[in-house]
């Protein structure tokens, strides 16, 4: 295994690879900065405009990801100038945030990978992903209490990523 993931490595240097998530705790933050660190990819944080602090944030929120509402975003990269995208989200009434519904609307990915971060179950959220997307090279899903915890499981999926 060490062998493969040294070679996998080695490969991934010479794919460009950007990691872009969106965040609202931080648990897919710290996934997307490991997986970063085992790809040596750049790092892209969507940022919502839109207020989803406190509880009346947290409701709304939930709300928008369930009716499939866009929001108004800001990146930094543009994911034309990447060979393989890894999108992260965290999961809110079992599906994508609205940040990164409006990214993977707003662009057309090459090759994409999708990570996301939950306290319930993953609902359809990959399924949504891929729709707006494509067929995605690997998923990873983390329960919000494994994310400290996870390497071994981030590792396994970085390493599906060819």
């Amino acid at each position: 295994m060490v062998k493969r993931f040294k070679y996998y490595f080695i490969l991934s240097t010479l794919m460009k690879t950007l990691i872009v998530f969106y965040s609202k705790t931080g648990n897919t933050k710290k996934v997307g900065i490991e997986i970063s660190k085992i790809l040596n990819a750049d790092v892209d944080e969507i940022i919502d405009n839109k207020k989803r602090s406190g509880i009346l944030g947290f409701i709304l929120g939930g709300r928008d990801a369930l009716r499939k509402k866009p929001t108004t975003i800001q990146n930094q990269k543009d994911p034309s100038n990447y060979d393989l995208v890894v999108i992260g989200t965290p999961n809110w009434a079992s599906t994508m945030v609205p940040a990164v519904r409006t990214y993977l609307t707003k662009y057309k990915l090459k090759k994409a990978a999708f990570y996301c971060t939950f306290g319930g179950n993953v609902g359809t959220c990959f399924k949504e992903m891929e729709s707006l997307s494509s067929k995605p090279l690997a998923t990873l899903a983390l329960k919000d209490k494994e994310v400290n915890n996870s390497f071994l499981k981030i590792k396994e999926f970085c390493l599906k990523l060819k």
